[in-house]
This record gives C-alpha cells, sequence and structure tokens, in this order.
C-alpha cells in the first residue's frame, strides 16, 4: 500500500522500511530478487526528491550483495550520475553515495572500468562542491582508488585534479566536543596522498604549489612544501624539467629569509627530494643532465656566502648546500667537489677561532654526509685527494685554545675515524694521541668528556691501535704518582679511570683495560689516604660503565663477570675478616657509600648473563655466603673463615657484605636455581630483623624480597612468606626492631605484588623489613600483599612508625634502582600501580577521616605518594573525588606532604583544567601562601603551580591576576637563583 501511494511522504516511508530490512538480510537474498530489487530503485530514483534517500539507503544494501548479476553495478551508478542530484543532497545522503561507489569499486572493478572514462566523468559530477570533511575523507579514497587501480581518466585528469585541489591548502578547524574526531591533519594526509598519486597531476599541481609557496600564510608553506617532497617520490625529470628554476628560486628565498625553524626545515626536506628524483632519472643519449644543471645553479647561488663565516647567509647556503648533497651518491660528489676545497682554503685562509669554528661545523656536515655511502671509493671521492688538508684542519682545531673549536675538531674526529679506509695507521696513532691528551691535560671538562666519548666511539672501528696505544698511556699515567687538579676538582688519576671506561666499547679493549681497573682498586685498597672512599667508588664507577657496555656482547659480558665479581668479593671478604678494631688498610672498602657503588657492578655484571652461565655462576657465590666456601676466589688464603650469616660482633663487618650478595642473586634471570634457597631465604629474614646496622638489614630485606618475587608459586613460598609474618608482626608491635620489621613488610609486600621495587637505603630503615616483603608481593599480585598492605595502613595510625610507613608507600610506588625492577628481571606485573591505587585510596580516605589530627598528615603522606607515582591519565579520572584530599594535603605542615602534592596538581592543571576550574580560589591561595615556605624545593613547585595555573580558562583566571602579580613580586627577591626563575617565569605570565 505505501509503495504505491500517491502521497510521496508515504511512498517514501515505505521505501525507507524496505531499505531497512535489505539492510539487515542482503546476505540472505537470491540472483533473482537482487535483480527485481535493483530494477525496482533504480526506477525510484526518478521519484519525488523526498523519496531519494530512502532509495539511496537501499541501493547501498543491494550493493553489499555478492550475488550481483553482472552489469547491475554499472546500471546502478549509470542511474544515480543521470537521475540525482548529489551536492543538493544531505550530508548523509551523500556518504551513502560515496558508499555505494566503494562497494561496487571493491567487488565490481573490471565491470567499472569497462565503463572507461565515463565512470571518472560520472564521479567528478557526484564530488563538485562537496564540502563536509567526514565526506571528503571518503571521496579522497576514492580518487586514489581510481588511480592506484588505474581506472581510465581519458580527457578528465585536469577536471579531476581541479575538482580536488580546490580543498587546497585545507583550512579546517573542527568544532569543539566533535564527535567524529576528524582533524585538520586528516583532511591534509588525505588530499596530500590525492595530489601526489600521479605524475598526471604534475602539470597542474606544481604551478599551485609554487603560487601557495609565496604567499604569506605558513600553513599553505608548509603543506605545499610537504607535497612537494611526496610527488617527488614518484615524478621523474619530464615532470620536473619546466618548473625547476621556480621551484628553486622558491626554495632559495624561504631558506634566506625565513625566520620559521619548520619553513626552514621542509624546504631542505624538499630540497632533498628534488635533488633524489632527479638522480633517480635515467638519461638517453640526446637528454639534458637536469640534475647537473640544477645542483650548478645551487653551487652559483650559494658557494659563494660559504667565504663569509660572518655573514648571515652562511649557514643557510651551507644547509641548502648539504641537503642538495645529501640526495644521492652523485649529487654528494658533485657538490663536495666544489665545497671542500673551497671550506680547507678559507679555513686556512681565516685565523679567529669563532669564523674556524663556522667553517668547520660546515666540513663537518659535509664529511658526515658521507657516511651515508659507506667505503670511500678511490676513483669518485674528493676526501682522499684531500685527506692531507682535512687531516691538518681537524687536528689544528684540537690544538686551538677555544674550547668551542675544539669540541667541533673532536666531532669531526670520530667522523673521520668511522669513514673506512680513509686515515692511515700513522694517522690513527696521531688521532689516538690528541684523544689522550685530551681526555687527561684539557682543563675544560667540556672538551675531556667528549675526547672520552670519541675514544669509545672509535675504539670498535680500530680495535687494536687503541688497546695498544691508548690504554698503556693510560695505565702508565694511573700508576704516577702525580697529581694534578681541574676547575671541576676532578684528579688526573679519576680523568684516567673514566677515560678507561670509556674506551671500553670492544671485547679486546676490555681485556686489557678490566685488569687495570681492578689492579688500581687493589691498590687504593691498600692505601691509607682519607680519599681511599672516594677513589674506591670512582674505580667501581668506572666498571659500572664497562659492565654496561659489555652487556650486548656475550663474550665480553662474561669475561667481564668471571673477572670482576670474584674479584671484587675477595677483596670485600678480605677487608672484612680483619679483627682489629682500629681502621686497617681496606676498611674503606666496607664503607657504605663504596659498597653502595659495588652494588651496580655487580649487578650488571649479572643481568645479561646466559641462564647456563649464571648457574655456573651462583653455584659459587651462594655458597661462599652460606658455607664460607672460598676456594673460586683469587688469592683465597684468609686468617679466617667467612660466616656473614654467623653471631658475634667479629661477623658484623662481614654481614655488610649481604648487600654485595644482593646485587648477584636478585640480577640472575628468572628460573635460574639458586642452591640452598630455602635456608638462604631463612639467614636473610633473621638478619633483616634482628640487625642493628641500618644499612645492613635494609640490604636483607631486599635480597629476601628479590628472591620471594622471583620464587615460584606453591607451598615452599607459603611457609617463607608465613615465617616471615611471624618474625614480623611481634616486632612491629613492640620491642627495639621495629624499624626492621617494617622495612621487611614493606619490601617483600611489593615483591609479591609488583615483584620489583627498589629504592631504600638508611633514610628508609623504618620501612625496610615489612616494606620490602610488601614491595616483592605486590609486583606480582600475590593474594599475600593485600594482608600486608592493610597492615601497612594500620601502621599509618601509630606515633612512632606512622611517619616512616607513610614514607613507604613512596617505596611501594617508585622505580626501584637494585632490585625488584624488570632490568633484574623481577616479576612486575603490567598496571601493578593502578591495581594497588583502586585497591588502597579509598581506605587511606577513610583512615584519614576516621584519624586524629596528631597522625593524620600520615595518611596525607601516604595519598600523596601513591598519587605521585600514578599514571597521569588514571589520576585525571579520579580527580574529582580526591581534588578535596589534595588541597587539604597543602595546608600540612610535613615539608615531603607538600612537594608531593604539588608534584601530582602541576600536570592536572595542564591536563584537566576544567575541574581544577572548580577550586581555583583555594589553588590560589594554597600556592601563594606556599612560595614563602622555608624549604626551597617547595617553593620552587609552588611558583611553578602558580605558572600552571594560567593554563585555565582566561574568564576563571581574571579576578584572581592583580593579586597574584603583586604576591609573586615577593620571590622576585628571592636569595635563591631557581626560585626567582621560577618566579620570573610565572609571573611574567600572570
Amino acid at each position: 500500500f505505501c509503495l504505491e501511494n500517491t502521497d510521496p511522504r508515504m511512498r517514501g516511508r515505505g521505501i525507507q522500511l524496505l531499505s531497512q530490512v535489505l539492510l539487515q538480510c542482503y546476505s540472505l537474498l537470491q540472483e533473482k530478487e537482487v535483480l527485481h530489487l535493483v530494477l525496482f530503485y533504480e526506477s525510484r530514483l526518478q521519484d519525488h526528491h523526498l523519496v531519494i534517500p530512502s532509495v539511496l539507503q537501499g541501493l547501498r544494501a543491494l550493493s553489499m550483495c555478492e550475488v550481483l548479476s553482472p552489469g547491475l553495478a554499472v546500471s546502478v551508478l549509470k542511474a544515480i550520475f543521470q537521475e540525482v542530484h548529489v551536492q543538493s543532497l544531505l550530508q548523509l545522503d551523500r556518504h551513502t553515495v560515496y558508499s555505494i561507489i566503494t562497494n561496487f569499486m571493491s567487488t565490481r572493478e573490471e565491470e567499472l572500468k569497462g565503463l572507461g572514462a565515463n565512470f571518472t566523468f560520472g564521479f567528478i559530477q557526484v564530488m563538485d562542491g562537496e564540502k563536509d570533511p567526514r565526506n571528503l575523507l571518503v571521496a579522497f579514497q576514492i580518487v586514489r582508488d581510481l588511480i592506484a587501480k588505474d581506472y581510465a581518466l581519458g580527457p578528465f585528469v585536469e577536471e579531476l585534479f581541479e575538482v580536488t585541489s580546490c580543498y587546497f591548502p585545507v583550512d579546517f578547524t573542527p568544532p569543539p566536543n566533535d564527535p567524529h574526531g576528524i582533524q585538520r591533519e586528516d583532511l591534509i594526509l588525505s588530499l596530500r596522498a590525492v595530489l601526489a598519486s600521479t605524475p598526471q597531476f604534475a602539470e597542474f599541481l606544481l604551478p599551485l604549489l609554487i603560487e601557495k609557496l609565496d604567499s604569506e600564510l605558513q600553513s599553505a608553506k608548509l603543506d605545499s612544501l610537504q607535497t612537494l617532497t611526496a610527488c617527488c617520490v614518484i615524478y621523474g625529470q619530464k615532470e620536473l624539467q619546466e618548473f625547476l628554476p621556480s621551484l628553486w628560486s622558491s626554495l632559495r628565498r624561504e631558506v634566506f629569509q625565513t625566520a620559521s625553524e619548520k619553513i626552514e626545515t621542509e624546504c631542505l626536506a624538499a630540497l632533498h627530494a628534488l635533488s633524489a628524483c632527479l638522480s633517480r632519472s635515467v638519461l638517453s643519449s640526446d637528454s639534458e643532465d637536469l640534475l647537473d644543471s640544477f645542483l650548478s645553479s645551487i653551487l652559483q647561488d650559494c658557494r659563494h656566502h660559504l667565504c663569509e663565516p660572518d655573514m648571515k647567509l652562511v649557514w643557510p647556503s651551507a644547509k641548502l648546500l648539504q641537503a642538495a648533497a645529501g640526495a644521492s651518491l652523485r649529487t654528494y660528489h658533485r657538490i663536495t667537489h666544489s665545497v671542500l676545497p673551497l671550506l680547507l682554503e678559507q679555513y686556512t685562509k681565516h685565523t679567529q677561532s669563532s669564523q674556524r669554528r663556522t667553517i668547520l661545523e660546515m666540513l663537518l656536515g659535509f664529511l658526515e654526509l658521507q657516511q651515508k655511502w659507506g667505503h670511500v671509493e678511490e676513483d669518485e671521492s674528493i676526501l682522499l685527494s684531500l685527506q692531507a688538508p682535512i687531516c691538518f684542519v681537524v687536528f689544528s682545531a684540537l690544538t686551538d685554545p677555544s674550547v668551542q673549536l675544539q669540541l667541533v675538531g673532536i666531532k669531526a674526529l670520530t667522523v673521520l675515524g668511522s669513514l673506512q679506509g680513509f686515515l692511515s695507521s700513522s694517522d690513527l696513532e696521531l688521532v689516538v694521541d690528541h684523544l689522550i691528551r685530551l681526555s687527561l691535560h684539557e682543563e675544560d671538562s667540556q672538551s675531556s668528556e667528549a675526547a672520552m666519548e670519541a675514544a669509545g666511539s672509535l675504539a670498535p672501528t680500530c680495535p687494536r691501535v687503541f688497546s695498544g696505544r691508548m690504554v698503556p698511556r693510560l695505565e702508565e699515567e694511573l700508576q704516577s704518582d702525580r697529581e694534578e687538579s681541574y676547575p671541576n676538582h676532578h684528579s688526573l688519576q679519576q680523568r684516567c679511570l673514566q677515560a678507561l671506561a670509556a674506551v671500553s666499547t670492544h671485547t679486546s679493549i676490555v681485556k686489557e683495560t678490566v685488569p687495570v681497573l681492578l689492579q688500581h682498586l687493589q691498590k687504593v685498597q691498600k692505601g691509607t689516604e682519607a680519599r681511599n672512599t672516594q677513589d674506591m667508588v670512582s674505580v667501581c664507577q668506572s666498571l659500572h660503565r664497562v659492565a654496561l657496555q659489555c652487556q650486548q656482547d656475550a663474550e665480553g659480558c662474561w669475561y667481564f663477570h668471571q673477572t670482576v665479581v670474584p674479584c671484587l668479593l675477595a677483596m670485600a671478604v678480605q677487608a672484612a675478616m680483619q679483627e682489629s678494631t682500629h681502621r686497617l688498610p681496606g676498611k674503606a672498602l666496607l664503607e657504605e657509600e663504596v659498597l653502595a657503588a659495588m652494588i651496580p657492578v655487580i649487578s650488571a655484571a649479572t643481568t645479561h648473563l646466559s641462564p647456563e652461565l649464571a648457574a655456573q655462576s651462583v653455584s659459587h657465590v651462594v655458597p661462599l655466603f652460606l658455607d664460607g666456601e672460598v676456594s673460586f676466589l683469587p688469592q683465597n688464603s684468609f686468617p679466617c673463615t667467612f660466616q656473614p650469616f654467623g653471631d658475634g660482633e667479629c661477623s658484623e663487618a662481614q654481614r655488610r657484605l649481604v648487600a654485595l650478595l644482593m646485587a648477584f642473586v636478585c640480577s640472575l634471570p628468572r628460573g635460574v636455581a639458586i642452591p640452598q634457597q630455602e635456608w638462604l631465604l631463612r639467614e636473610l629474614l633473621a638478619l633483616s630483623c634482628s640487625c642493628n646496622c641500618p644499612f645492613t638489614a635494609t640490604t636483607a630485606a631486599k635480597c629476601f624480597a628479590g628472591l620471594v618475587n622471583k620464587h615460584p608459586a606453591g607451598q615452599q613460598l607459603d611457609e617463607i612468606l608465613q615465617l616471615a609474618m611471624n618474625r614480623m608482626e611481634p616486632n612491629l608491635a613492640e620491642g627495639p626492631h621495629r624499624t626492621q620489621a617494617l622495612t621487611l613488610l614493606l619490601w617483600v609486600r611489593p615483591a609479591l605484588h609488583e615483584w620489583g621495587r627498589g629504592a631504600g637505603g638508611p633514610s628508609l630503615a623504618l620501612t625496610v623489613l615489612p616494606a620490602q616483603v610488601t614491595k616483592a608481593l605486590v609486583l606480582r599480585y600475590h593474594p599475600l600483599s593485600s594482608c600486608l598492605t592493610d597492615k601497612l595502613l594500620g601502621l599509618l595510625g601509630d606515633t612512632e612508625l606512622g611517619p616512616a610507613a607513610a614514607d613507604g608507600f613512596s617505596l611501594l610506588m617508585a622505580e626501584s634502582p637494585d632490585v625488584l625492577h624488570k632490568g633484574c628481571h623481577a616479576d612486575v606485573r603490567i598496571m601493578f600501580r593502578q591495581r594497588f591505587f583502586t585497591d588502597n585510596v579509598p581506605k587511606l580516605v577513610q583512615g584519614f577521616h576516621g584519624a586524629g589530627p596528631d597522625v593524620k598528615a600520615n595518611y596525607l603522606k601516604g595519598l600523596s605518594h601513591v598519587l605521585n607515582h600514578l599514571p597521569k591519565p588514571v589520576l585525571v579520572t579520579e580527580l574529582p573525588t580526591l581534588l578535596s584530599l589534595l588541597l587539604e594535603a597543602l595546608s600540612c605542615s610535613d615539608r615531603v606532604v607538600q612537594l608531593s602534592t604539588l608534584s601530582c596538581l602541576h600536570p592536572l592543571l595542564l591536563e584537566a583544567p576544567q575541574v581544577m576550574s572548580l577550586h581555583v580560589d583555594t589553588l590560589v591561595t594554597k600556592f601563594l601562601n606556599l612560595t614563602s615556605s622555608p624549604t626551597m624545593a617547595v617553593r620552587i613547585a609552588a611558583l611553578r603551580c602558580a605558572h600552571a595555573l594560567t593554563s585555565l580558562p582566561t574568564t576563571v583566571l581574571l579576578p584572581y591576576k592583580g593579586r597574584v602579580i603583586r604576591a609573586l613580586a615577593k620571590p622576585l627577591d628571592d636569595k635563591k637563583r631557581l626560585v626567582r626563575k621560577e618566579a620570573v617565569a610565572a609571573r611574567g605570565e600572570w
């Protein structure tokens, strides 16, 4: 009845119902049914305009039918092209037409190609005048498919270009809260893909790009340059020939005159692409070499500016030449043959260090380009013919008094050394001599450090020269008693140590440097000078750097491990066995600072071992600590038995070496079996609960936590954890070991939850044992972790342990530098912080509201630590419910709470301005009050937050502008420079 009704609205409703049914069941239709429906819908295209939208929906459903008879797709599109004025339809209906075309192009390609250029022309009519970005994205994709799938464009190439290029450059700003999420960049990239899809557009597109380049609109310039770069991928000489002079003129003008770094970068990229495009073109015998003439134009316009190192066009010219030279080996040879001799001549001609630095930096840019092409070819490269003057220039820069010129010379030296076949053996020896001189004797630390880095970069390319020349010289200087002071207070010996570490970037060199470093450590251990501690730390820092550099090489890693770890353990054991009470040689090795420096050395030497080699090593190290088995140590004749877990005062020094055991066993790959692990865990547990030395108790708790974190789930783990709980609970309740018990609680809880956190040390002694246990379990989501966390929450109400327990939340949430992190193979589950937040923040909030006034600060401190380490997107979603507590935390007198809260609020001001705007009055008052805090770090953080307030809506801020500006005048006179710096930035923004 509806389909035959004379009222077009009723007919429209009938067709709409039919179309909605077809959209649900088109896949069930048979071929004859589809044919019948297609013919019906085609006839309806001639109906009243109110009916057309529903007809198009039905045709869209039929276009998805697999049983569509041959010829029907062509018939439908012809009917649409002839009967429907698409651009007069609503956006959704136009989108339906594009969807029909897209469906047929993906399933009936050969049929549509049978239409020839008529299909292209029909689509041009459909698209012409389209304005909606949702439809344009689909239309641009159709044009790309027309070209990519080789549909016939016929005489309509220009029309197709015009119907798409009219949108160039894209000028679109998405409306606020746009549900479709279409951005300007989406349209730009989609249109660029169309314009750069075929060389057939070149004669129309290139004049358009040149026109837009000459405009004043920066966005148009950028879009034109990026489109030109994209076009060069598919263009050849034929397309570019007519427009090269104009293109070069526009690019040169922009680089010479623009103040925009973005435009300069895109101009250089476009020039590089043009040069590469011309380099790819295959020349016939009678065709003009466009590349040669193009490069000649560049040289003619830029080369003479290189003779004016003080003028403003020198760098733009150099950048243009380098952009062209880097396009291909051919362009490189053509440019460098003309430019390098000129630069060498200018270096000799100019005597001022600043001018020479500019010239050498330009020369360095061209030398770096040679690295792209690898080996220096004797018959083509001008570099070999200029080897002597280039080396002279670089070496002269290394001896110049100007530090800045030296730094450029060092960079150039690194590049020359990396060019295979460029430097002779005598040149390489001279290079090493220069690097030794700069590393050890150059007063400026910048040059010294740069020389060491250069040595590390060059050593793998010529290891024999460095191991045979540099290492012996460094060893000789290290053994000498001569002492030289530098402005940065680094002694000559310290520089030698740093240089030995820096050059250890090849296994053969490592085998030379490691014995030297260990020998020097043994020498320092035997000394009695007051500076022994710092010297030992310096050696350990150098060993740590070597260990890190060895990690990616299996041979070097194993050599370092089996050489360094036994030696360090032997020296430490020897020092610990000194029974005399007065300070004997070697006692410095037992100081916390030195042991803390040895921990990362042993850890880095262990983390990258293969499971087989790790198992071999652990079979020696663990029996050393449990059984006193010292046979594998070098120089293993010790005066007494090594018993770090024994009783008595004589074992106190030996117990400190548990720190080295922690560094080793907590860095082993997961799955490596640890001998006598249950016994070891019990000893560590006892030591962490009973030892009066905070350093020893903390490291024992960390070691226990690291082992628990990796321990396979099962009855053995449950028994160990129950034993730990039994030891902790009485100690937490009362007694002299409450602090150690809390530390163990903290570390084991993360070991189970996150299986890997670990800051710590004497400052965290109050939270060591419980903290370590809790952390170990938190990291791996162990069921017991929630029980331990509840105990920690309960301690926040304790007047004695409450502040330390609150700090323990920072330990639980922060990254650990030594144990319980992924780098040492700990079991760290993803999103453990989010889970910890979800489970425990409501309890913190509840505890805060129910706590007495003397312990409320503990809850605020714990909460601020949790929030401070939470991923910001998660924090933003929870902000409305927590903001009132954060604001209350700012009134807390504890500076740690203040700092943590300010660091939480700062990113939220930038990322959640709407929510923060609701509390602007309180925020302004709190921040301004804290700018007068007695703690410098709090003043700086408060000023940064006051600065971040300016990201809130202007209408919200205006009532506070005068007050804030007046209040921020005071910190402008702060006695600390860093505070004044933040005050200037914040007040200026206000």
